[in-house]
């Protein structure tokens, strides 16, 4: 019992220093920027509501048309930060990406740094804080693991329907899957494309962010149910595979 504690408690004291040392390199990388007039460094920060953002886009509209590159790394950066330590708000950061470097840019940069982040993420719980997760989440774990296990002859496609489905909690898998022995290529890829629907809608909206007054006008009904669909067709092959492993009689039929 005693090394178990000490093992968490040294989880807990890496997983802080690994934050505390990613916290000051992006604060560093902040303050650093070019002067701009009119603005002040402590205005830039995570947005927590739409006209956060709406300021925040503009900053960095004005920045950069000069710094663009310091702009690129400053928003590479957030976005790994966020992904790496569970951080909510990627939506914002998404349409960000949108508004600052447009559509097809936005919506390429969003796709690599979203499954960089997720597996930097997956990462730091397979080394450091595995034993935080078993600890916390041991009826969650076990109920994903065993749904892994069923879908086993078709992982990769049981994966992709979990990041097409949009209720489906992406910060949880980040952290539970390196300890249920999911592979990191299967992980990676898996996030890659599964969230490619996601990340397109937010980098559109970004084009519409002067209209927007919500994040909740980003997934409407429609919107929801087609995501919906493309996790359900996503699931279909990963079955049809299962169900061939499993049932001799169809192989031999087919």
């Amino acid at each position: 019992m005693a090394r178990i504690m000490m093992s968490r408690l040294y989880a807990i004291v890496v997983l802080v220093c690994i934050f505390v040392l990613y916290t000051f390199a992006l604060v560093a990388l902040v303050h650093y920027l070019p002067p701009l007039q009119h603005v002040q460094r402590d205005e830039i920060r995570f947005p927590k509501d739409v006209e956060q953002l709406k300021r925040i886009v503009h900053i960095f509209q004005r920045y950069q048309q000069d710094h663009y590159w310091h702009v690129l790394a400053i928003f590479i950066a957030a976005y790994l930060y966020k992904q790496t330590f569970s951080i909510p708000g990627s939506v914002f950061t998404n349409i960000c990406a949108g508004a600052i470097f447009g559509l097809w840019h936005g919506f390429l940069l969003t796709c690599i740094l979203s499954a960089c982040g997720a597996t930097s993420c997956f990462l730091l719980s397979k080394f450091v804080t595995k034993t935080i997760i078993t600890h916390y989440f041991p009826g969650k774990i076990k109920l994903l693991k065993e749904k892994v296990e069923e879908n086993s002859d078709g992982l990769f496609f049981f994966l992709l329907s979990l990041r097409f489905f949009p209720m489906t909690p992406n910060w949880f898998m980040n952290v539970s899957f390196p300890v249920i022995g999911v592979p990191i290529t299967y992980f990676f890829f898996s996030v890659l494309i599964g969230l490619m629907p996601y990340n397109y809608i937010c980098c559109q909206a970004g084009l519409l962010l002067s209209k927007m007054t919500s994040v909740h006008d980003l997934l409407d009904f429609n919107t929801v149910i087609g995501m919906i669909g493309i996790a359900v067709m996503a699931f279909l092959p990963g079955a049809i595979i299962r169900n061939r492993a499993r049932n001799p009689t169809w192989n031999s039929k087919h």
